[in-house]
């Protein structure tokens, strides 16, 4: 087999290969329990930003 035609089928499975993996990774995150932990997290805090955010415009009005 030619040199040429040798590195271009590595690259070829190295792209398929890097597909496969990505995908999995990504759709192991997305069921993870991590993930809906970290979405509750992010909840929680946008409802103490705006708790902070109504306090301080308050404090500003007096």
């Amino acid at each position: 087999m030619p040199l040429g035609l040798g590195i271009f089928l590595w690259l070829i499975g190295m792209l398929i290969l890097y597909i496969i993996i990505e995908t999995a990774v990504r759709r192991g995150i997305d069921s993870s329990k991590l993930s809906e932990r970290i979405e509750i997290m992010q909840r929680d805090m946008m409802k103490i930003n705006k708790i902070n955010n109504n306090n301080n415009n308050n404090d500003n009005k007096k």
